[in-house]
């Protein structure tokens, strides 16, 4: 049985993630594997992955685009909180969350409304000073981006799989980590500017430094 269950949203993160990781703990102890692009597709995923794998934790590891400048390229965080952004009714200004219209994510557990609880493993130093934001489709411009902190002004970062994760582990009981590396601002389309690899490289890094080192 892992210890950990490492999960990244795509093949390109994988094939970053795993030449990195530490060998601080022994090969059978970690095991990786891609939980999907995407709410739908991660939320399927994580929860038939935790179905077969008995691990005592999971890890999201991917990277995000940042809303906020404190956030810094090229440099990864964990988060304690993840809130949803897409699901509900309305679109652009007249969109409603989930909680907003007094519904729940899953009828059964109340606490997965529109903001869950992340399990930081007691790194203070290395917490997002903010929320992450999962959204169904990223943001496609400064304006965009700004309309979503108009629901969620805690947000300082997004990403496309982080709350359908947790909210898998929170109905399976496993704790449940996300650590994003910051590769480009929210909004910005243009790939060209994107720093996916050095991101990545730090998101390993963090894992190694709090959850296998």
């Amino acid at each position: 049985m892992p210890k950990l269950l490492v999960l990244v949203p795509t093949q390109l993160e994988l094939a970053c993630i795993e030449s990195r990781l530490a060998d601080a703990l022994p090969r059978t102890e970690v095991q990786t594997e891609v939980c999907g692009f995407g709410l739908v597709a991660a939320a399927a995923r994580t929860g038939a992955l935790l179905h077969v794998v008995r691990a005592e934790r999971v890890i999201l590891v991917g990277v995000a685009g940042a809303y906020d400048e404190r956030l810094e390229l090229e440099a990864a965080y964990l988060f304690d909180h993840v809130g949803c952004y897409g699901i509900g009714a309305g679109s652009g200004a007249t969109f409603q969350t989930v909680g907003e219209l007094g519904w729940h994510h899953w009828p059964n557990e109340p606490l997965i409304g529109d903001v869950l609880p992340i399990d930081t493993h007691g790194a203070r130093d290395a917490t997002a000073p903010g929320q992450l934001l999962s959204c169904c489709a990223a943001s496609d411009g400064e304006r965009d981006a700004k309309s979503r902190l108009k629901k969620f002004p805690e947000a300082v970062a997004e990403d496309m799989e982080g709350f359908a994760v947790a909210a898998a582990c929170r109905m399976a009981r496993v704790p449940i980590s996300i650590v994003r590396g910051i590769s480009n601002r929210a909004g910005d389309r243009d790939h060209r500017n994107w720093k996916i690899e050095s991101a990545m490289e730090a998101a390993v890094g963090l894992v190694n430094r709090v959850f296998i080192a």
